[in-house]
């Protein structure tokens, strides 16, 4: 079993807390992911749990057992780096049996293992190739496999596929799942990217200045955010944060803007909201963009500033007069072919709608100000 529990972790680097007495459980064969920007935490919690780092305070426990004192090596785990970290003077074949060699495994026994994994992660046919003969998704194959030989009970990632291009990144995205599916294992996965984030994880962790702002499933972190930087961090474009406040009219609870002269009518869950600062969130998908004059009672109407074909469907971007645009997207061919500077008119989907508070924390109810 590798369940594995972080109890009130810290870390401390001089005056630095990197890591601010997080709490979190991953079970076994769970794949977890921890995501947030540079300097967050999240790659001093992967080697605190590694053994790579020690915690100035809480405790590590890997199947039941506080793990703080024990060296690398006797805690059952495999870790993959960012940096391939391959041997350069010795085979793709030579780098796989590493860690068996340094257990003194027989050799008949090593090349067996060897050619097991290489099947499994596809890399017969570079064997006998040296790794500056393979390319970038090839080598971080190799050092999936050096790994996988040692048959760790947990895996841990640290952004292994950052440094490779889009079309890589997918491939080996694919491979990660492939493998978690097939082994059976935990698997820690390390990330600045949203996007690798919740397309791998079975739950996400997302971390901010060493603390944890929200802990869920994807579609958790994605469609219910508990406050402004977890809706602005996922998605791709992101939520649509507007700057207002909430004013009352004819028995009505809107949302007016701070610029761009506009009003809302909020949903009905709203309704006993204090007038005050509010910031409005809205994810692309949920806004409709139509042409203006078409009959229809919208929202707003905006002038378009740039339009992004992506085939199967367009980025359309609005100036309402804050520092980044408003951005909604449309699956119509025809939206495709506008000009910068048309005007279409928008309809926010009401239930759709999330609202923070001044402190960026999600407002749930009307009467939660």
């Amino acid at each position: 079993m590798a369940r594995i529990e972080l109890v009130n972790l810290r870390k401390e680097f001089g005056a630095l807390v990197a890591v601010k007495d997080i709490n979190v459980t991953i079970e076994d064969e769970e794949f977890v992911v921890f995501v947030g920007p540079s300097g967050c935490g999240k790659t001093t919690t992967l080697r605190m749990i590694a053994g790579f780092e020690d915690p100035t305070a809480g405790e590590i426990r890997i199947g039941g057992r506080v793990v703080n004192d024990l060296e690398p090596r006797d805690r059952g785990l495999g870790m993959v780096f960012q940096s391939h970290a391959l041997f350069p003077h010795k085979t793709v074949a030579q780098n796989i049996e590493f860690g068996l060699r340094m257990k003194k495994v027989p050799p008949a026994e090593r090349a067996r293992q060897v050619q097991e994994v290489a099947e499994m992660v596809r890399l017969t046919h570079l064997l006998d190739k040296m790794p500056a003969q393979c390319s970038g998704g090839e080598s971080q194959r190799v050092a999936l496999a050096r790994t996988l030989v040692t048959h760790p009970s947990t895996f841990l990632l640290d952004e292994p596929l950052s440094s490779l291009d889009a079309k890589l990144r997918r491939e080996l995205r694919a491979e990660c799942d492939r493998l978690h599916q097939a082994l059976k294992r935990t698997f820690i996965f390390v990330t600045h990217d949203q996007e690798e984030a919740m397309t791998l994880a079975d739950r996400i962790v997302v971390m901010r200045n060493g603390v944890i702002e929200q802990m869920g499933s994807p579609m958790e972190i994605y469609s219910n955010p508990v406050n402004s930087f977890v809706a602005d961090f996922f998605g791709s474009p992101s939520m649509n944060l507007l700057s207002g406040e909430v004013v009352h009219e004819s028995g009505m609870c809107r949302f007016r803007c701070a610029s761009g002269g506009f009003q809302v009518g909020l949903p009905d869950r709203f309704n006993g909201l204090p007038a005050g600062p509010i910031t409005l969130g809205i994810r692309p998908e949920h806004v409709n963009a139509v042409p203006v004059g078409n009959g229809a009672t919208n929202d707003l109407e905006l002038a378009v500033r740039l339009v992004e074909p992506l085939g199967k469907e367009t980025l359309l971007y609005f100036d309402v007069g804050m520092e980044r645009p408003f951005v909604t997207v449309s699956e119509s061919t025809a939206m495709a072919e506008l000009d910068s500077g048309a005007r279409l008119g928008l309809t926010l989907a009401r239930e759709q709608i999330c609202l923070f508070g001044p402190d960026g924390h999600r407002i749930r109810a009307g009467s939660a100000a």
